[in-house]
C-alpha cells in the first residue's frame, strides 16, 4: 500500500464520523474537526498509524464532542488522552503495533500486554512477536 493509498484509507475511515477537514497539503495530512464519541476518535486514530511515518507526516487535531474533552492531535496527546477504554472484542493488528500500545489504547494500562497475550495464547507464542494482520482477542479491561 503506497503513502497516498494509506491516506485515502485514514481519510475513508473518518468518512461520516468526523466533521471538518482532512486533507493532503504540502506532503502532510492534515485533519482538523471533531467525532462524537472517544471510540470515533480512536478508530480514526488507528487509520492514521497505519501510515508507515505518520509521526512526521500528519497533523491532527480531533475534539470529542460527546463531553469526554479535548485532544490535540499529537501522538503523545493522543495516548495521554483521558479514553474510556473497555476491551473485549478484537483487534486486528497494524504495522508498528505491540502489545504494550494496543493494551495501553483499549485496555488503559499499557502494562496489561500479557493479558492480551494469554487471551491469545492459541496463536501467539511470544509476547513480543505479532504480525500485522493477525486478530487478537481483546479481554474486557480489569481495572
Amino acid at each position: 500500500m503506497g503513502l497516498r493509498d494509506t491516506y485515502a484509507y485514514a481519510i475513508q475511515t473518518a468518512k461520516g464520523k468526523f466533521q471538518g477537514n482532512a486533507e493532503e497539503r504540502e506532503g502532510k495530512l492534515h485533519f482538523k474537526g471533531t467525532v462524537s464519541t472517544e471510540a470515533e476518535k480512536n478508530e480514526i486514530w488507528n487509520a492514521i498509524k497505519t501510515i508507515p511515518t505518520w509521526e512526521r507526516d500528519v497533523v491532527a487535531d480531533i475534539t470529542v464532542t460527546g463531553g469526554t474533552g479535548t485532544t490535540p492531535g499529537t501522538a503523545t496527546a493522543a495516548a495521554k488522552a483521558p479514553a474510556a477504554p473497555q476491551g473485549g472484542g478484537t483487534y486486528t493488528v497494524k504495522p508498528g503495533d505491540t502489545l504494550s500500545k494496543i493494551a495501553k489504547e483499549h485496555l488503559g494500562n499499557a502494562n496489561a500486554y500479557m493479558e492480551i497475550f494469554n487471551a491469545n495464547r492459541d496463536q501467539l507464542t511470544d509476547p513480543d512477536k505479532i504480525k500485522p494482520g493477525q486478530v487478537l482477542k481483546l479481554p474486557v479491561a480489569t481495572t
